[in-house]
């Protein structure tokens, strides 16, 4: 009997082949004072990697290769100047400023990138989400301010008058507001609150970057963005509509933009400028079919057509020898002067007003800047520094902020075209400025007579990439309806609602899925794959065996607070055992077997034997052992470990052994440390094993020697 004993004994667990590497690491107290000390060492060296990092255009430029380089850097930096101009001019009427600051902005951001950017590919200037956002804060605070938005260029139209004939015309007193000690108009009130929200972005932008945070940008996912972005193009087709017809009608302030918009538009529609009209379609159409024949024949052309430039130039000579402005009353752009400006503080006083409005454009201006940079450098083999990148277009706003400008971004189409006609470095930046810089020191003042439907008809046609993606919603909800869906909830709050809160819902809404998705994960029992030691899902996968008598069950998300409930109930499914339910089921099979065997025993005159009773009502389950495939679990917390402990305590209750395979290490540090394997982890070579295969052979091993055990104990 003793040697029958011995030889049913549970064989020991199947040896751990890997064993875990012993880190110490190093006091905190330790680790920041050397961190510290590399900080304030001071070297030659170090100052000159400082620098170095902080302008990167110190590293590439004196490695740069002129012959193979310039010629390609010439030709791209030319050709985007040439496309700049035009649409430097034409998004200003978003940003609600006069034309002249976006030739500064453009200016200015093109120099401060060629200094500090570590993308060789990337066009940061103007851009047309930025200005509806920025032109958007502008027109709230100017109505807010008292001022007129339906007021036209009359004033300045007359000024110039005065300034060129040398007479002294006088027109009705305007309205003004004191700023900075100075009386400020419609046109000064307007570009102060555009440079105080655009210093605020990038001073957030640069704090993001010294405190580490560009992480936020992942929160940002691609499906919300391009419906974002999609969305904006929209509300900015809208505001540019009445322009299309002439109608002199103020920007809608608050929310859905977008609907009042048209319903002033369609209320106003026999208003229509049969001059701004004709002028629209034809400059739309001329615009659509040039772009219709560059994408068409884009292998043969060498380089993109300047239709914009073009277009401007001949409406401009239309309009000013056919005096379209003052015979059929189109609004034209006004004096546009020469030079620059001197530097002025932005308006301090202005930036609690404003101070909320930055955090979106800071956002998402850094947030388009990397992801493009990232692209680019993926296609051409370099890496960029995220965190450099915020720096620059952090600088990109902060600097020209002093000098009438305001926010910036990389510009996707822009870009594209740089990268097209043979851009090697941020040279060709450099000259994009110098193209700007000569329009705005000689060309400039020949803008004057350009209408500004022509220049909405830029903004609206530049908008057909953008738009185009509501061919693609049918395809994206066959890849992926929850991205389809994010897109457009993103899409349609942004266009319905607002810029600003279509972001915030877009950013939540995508949030809100991926919780939905960790809570309702795929779950799936196994089955081994023929004689092999894989295992595989038996509802995806043909010709799977599942184990005699093992249940094994992978949960494909991380298990936390979120899902614990979800996690537990979809194992009870699948095994077809909640412990709960099996034991009181028990104990009332128990209780009726006990009372039945009692009155049966009184009825004879028996004594009754109540351990032959539980014994007898003991039901036999189809499995001994549930062997968790944790392969798919990243990461658990204490509500996730608590669910672990759950079920083993209940589990065991009645009589089913849990397992563990394929933890990952953060996963068994944290079993280890809520004490899951017992004190000083004495059970860890019973409950967790690196392969399902090791752990289904265990289990087997195991059953097999208690049912010995039980038969000889029978005996």
């Amino acid at each position: 009997m003793e040697e029958a004993a011995n030889t049913t004994e549970i064989p020991p667990a199947v040896p751990v082949l890997l064993e875990r590497q012993v880190r110490q690491r190093k006091p905190a107290v330790s680790v920041l004072k050397s961190k510290l000390k590399q900080a304030v060492t001071c070297s030659v060296p170090r100052i000159r990697s400082t620098l170095s990092g902080f302008f990167p255009v110190m590293r590439w430029l004196p490695k740069y290769n002129i012959k193979e380089y310039v010629w390609g850097d010439v030709m791209s930096g030319m050709i985007v100047g040439i496309i700049l101009v035009p649409q430097a001019i034409a998004y200003c009427l978003l940003a609600g400023v006069e034309p002249i600051y976006g030739l500064y902005t453009s200016f200015y951001a093109n120099i401060i990138y060629f200094l500090m950017g570590t993308s060789r590919h990337v066009s940061v200037g103007i851009f047309s989400l930025m200005s509806l956002m920025i032109g958007q804060v502008v027109d709230r605070e100017v109505f807010l301010a008292g001022f007129d938005l339906n007021e036209d260029s009359a004033v300045s139209n007359i000024d110039v008058l005065n300034d060129t004939l040398g007479i002294n015309l006088t027109v009705t007193k305007v309205h003004t507001v004191e700023l900075m000690g100075m009386q400020c108009g419609k046109e000064c009130y307007a570009i102060s609150i555009a440079v105080a929200v655009t210093f605020l972005a990038g001073v957030y932008q640069v704090l993001m970057a010294v405190f580490r945070l560009g992480f936020v940008s992942v929160y940002l996912s691609a499906p919300m963005l391009d419906g974002f972005a999609t969305g904006a193009s929209f509300t900015i087709l809208t505001v540019q509509a009445k322009y299309l017809l002439g109608l002199k009608i103020p920007r809608h302030q608050g929310y859905g933009t977008v609907v009042v918009t048209w319903v002033n538009i369609f209320s106003n529609i026999h208003k229509t400028n049969l001059c701004d009209l004709i002028t629209s379609a034809i400059c739309i159409s001329i615009l659509v079919a040039a772009k219709e024949i560059q994408e068409r024949y884009k292998d043969r052309l060498k380089m993109p057509l300047p239709t914009e430039l073009v277009v401007v130039a001949g409406a401009t000579l239309a309009s000013h020898f056919g005096e379209l402005n003052s015979r059929y009353g189109s609004s034209v752009s006004g004096h546009i002067p020469t030079g620059f400006m001197p530097p002025q503080l932005p308006g301090f006083s202005l930036m609690s007003r404003v101070v909320l409005d930055a955090i979106p454009l800071a956002v998402i201006s850094f947030a388009f800047t990397v992801s493009l940079s990232e692209m680019f450098a993926k296609k051409h083999g370099y890496t960029v520094r995220p965190n450099q990148e915020m720096l620059a277009i952090g600088f990109c706003n902060i600097i020209p902020s002093f000098f009438h400008s305001f926010t910036t971004s990389a510009a996707l189409a822009k870009t594209m075209v740089k990268d097209s006609t043979g851009c090697k470095t941020q040279v060709s930046s450099l000259i994009s400025a110098l193209v700007v810089l000569l329009v705005l020191l000689f060309f400039a003042p020949f803008f004057q007579a350009l209408q500004k439907c022509v220049l909405a008809c830029i903004i609206i046609v530049s908008l057909r990439g953008a738009l185009r993606k509501f061919r693609d919603v049918p395809a994206k909800w066959r890849a992926s309806r929850n991205d389809a869906i994010v897109w457009l909830v993103a899409m349609s709050a942004t266009a319905l609602i607002s810029v600003e809160l279509g972001l915030l819902v877009g950013i939540i809404f995508s949030m809100i899925c991926f919780i939905f998705r960790t809570q309702n994960p795929k779950v799936s029992l196994l089955g081994r794959v023929d004689d092999t030691d894989f295992y595989e899902d038996l509802e995806e996968y043909k010709n799977l065996v599942p184990p005699s008598r093992v249940q094994i069950f992978r949960f494909q998300a991380p298990l936390y607070y979120a899902n614990k409930e979800s996690f537990l109930k979809s194992l009870y499914k699948a095994v077809g055992v909640e412990p709960f339910l099996e034991l009181t089921k028990r104990k009332k099979a128990e209780k009726k077997a006990k009372d039945a065997s009692v009155k049966q025993a009184k009825a004879n005159g028996e004594k009754n034997n109540g351990d032959v009773v539980v014994r007898l009502v003991q039901r036999e389950l189809e499995f001994h052992t549930i062997v968790l495939d944790c392969s798919a679990i990243p990461f658990i917390d204490s509500a996730g470990l608590a669910a672990f402990l759950e079920l083993v305590k209940e589990y065991k209750g009645i009589g089913v052994s849990v397992l563990l395979a394929c933890c990952n290490t953060s996963l068994i540090d944290t079993l280890q440390k809520g004490k899951f394997f017992g004190k000083n982890d004495e059970d860890m070579g019973s409950l967790l094993f690196h392969t399902v295969h090791a752990a289904v052979v265990h289990a087997n091993r195991a059953a097999a020697a208690t049912d010995s055990r039980s038969d000889d104990s029978e005996v």
